[in-house]
């Protein structure tokens, strides 16, 4: 039965002072540009072809300095070359990539953000007090290997499917709703940005909006709609889908907030102790579009 989500308010006042704790988040106009061009056409899921609504990358512009510099940055585009993007294919983690898996989430961990979240959810009894604990919580909800598909052996985590993206048989792209991560594959032409997803009541994105619906081709493939934070840093996205996966046990969770300027669904799904997929999807984002409160189904 369809039904309306209402606004959380919880989580949207929590969610806001992550987004003002957020000091490593780029700053669009300043720390990154974006190109949007113009509005993408129709695809059907499973295609590999796609009408071609923009000449030029995405990204036009984006403080490399910053990307390298900055510990949680450098430490989560080391993880994104440690996956087998096919489904069904088993996953082999080194030593070496277990290493870097730490190392990422030890440096989030001495952000304020992730300080907030880890505090948030020891109020809530979903997480322990022990900031190892909490650790270990985060590595096996994010790292921990699991089979999406019956294949060869565990093929797949809820880090490579939100932030490397997946392919399955060859036919349809999964995840892959990192903005560093497509910005490195556009640079290496391994992702042609094809024109934005316009919103409903509203003809255009801006270019300064921190949440974007896209299509893209990837892999030979078309994502037909791909929403993404922009700008953001790793461990803001690490918070908001952590935080909506452990307050519930459904297989797949919808939370409404509003941030900043931004009225959001945050979708999580759950792939039994372990996340599935999580992305953002972006309802409004001006006064004007708040006043006229987008129906869910």
């Amino acid at each position: 039965m369809a039904h309306r989500l209402e606004l959380n308010h919880e989580l949207s006042k929590l969610f806001n002072e992550l987004w003002d704790a957020d000091v490593n988040r780029f700053v669009p106009g300043k720390d990154y540009t974006i190109d949007l061009q113009e509005k993408a056409g129709f695809v059907q899921q499973g295609s590999g072809v796609a009408r071609d609504s923009a000449s030029e990358p995405l990204f036009h512009y984006v403080n490399e300095e910053r990307l390298k510099s900055i510990k949680t940055f450098a430490a989560f585009v080391s993880l994104l070359d440690n996956y087998e993007t096919s489904t069904g294919v088993a996953e082999v983690v080194t030593p070496q990539e277990m290493g870097e898996n730490n190392r990422f989430l030890d440096a989030i961990l001495e952000t304020e953000v992730m300080k907030l979240t880890h505090q948030y959810l020891v109020r809530k009894n979903w997480s322990k007090p022990s900031l190892n604990d909490f650790k270990s919580q985060l590595y096996e909800i994010w790292f921990q290997l699991y089979t999406r598909e019956t294949g060869k052996g565990p093929d797949s985590c809820g880090f490579e499917h939100v932030f490397v993206g997946e392919t399955k048989h060859g036919k349809e792209i999964l995840g892959l709703h990192n903005w560093v991560q497509f910005y490195l594959q556009e640079k290496h032409k391994q992702v042609d940005y094809k024109g934005y997803i316009a919103r409903r009541k509203k003809s255009r994105p801006d270019e300064d909006d921190q949440v974007l619906s896209l299509q893209f081709s990837w892999k030979d493939l078309v994502k037909p709609v791909g929403s993404t934070f922009i700008g953001v840093s790793p461990e803001f996205e690490f918070a908001l889908y952590t935080i909506i996966f452990l307050q519930s046990q459904e297989k797949v969770t919808r939370e409404m907030v509003r941030i900043e300027e931004y009225e959001l669904q945050i979708v999580v799904y759950r792939h039994g102790k372990y996340i599935g997929t999580a992305y953002p999807v972006l309802l409004s984002s001006n006064n004007e579009d708040l006043l006229k409160r987008t129906k869910l189904t």
